[in-house]
């Protein structure tokens, strides 16, 4: 499970480049090296987001349900 993580933060990191260079052709290093970063990152905070989605959705469908009764 490890190795998926790794590779679903690099595909983040390098798409996040590639949009850097799309917006600047000219970027330098350190913007390239902040852009994979903030992918890295940004990769785990969104999913986390999706987790705590999908956990909580099951919740308010069954207040939901109960208020109906």
């Amino acid at each position: 499970m490890g190795v998926i993580n790794f590779l679903e933060e690099a595909a983040g990191a390098v798409a996040a480049v590639e949009g850097a260079k799309k917006l600047d052709p000219d970027a330098s290093i350190l913007t390239e090296g902040a852009a994979a970063v903030a992918g890295f990152v940004g990769v785990e905070k969104v999913k986390e987001h999706f987790e705590n989605n999908d956990a909580e959705k099951p919740q308010s469908q069954d207040a939901g349900d109960s208020s109906e009764s």
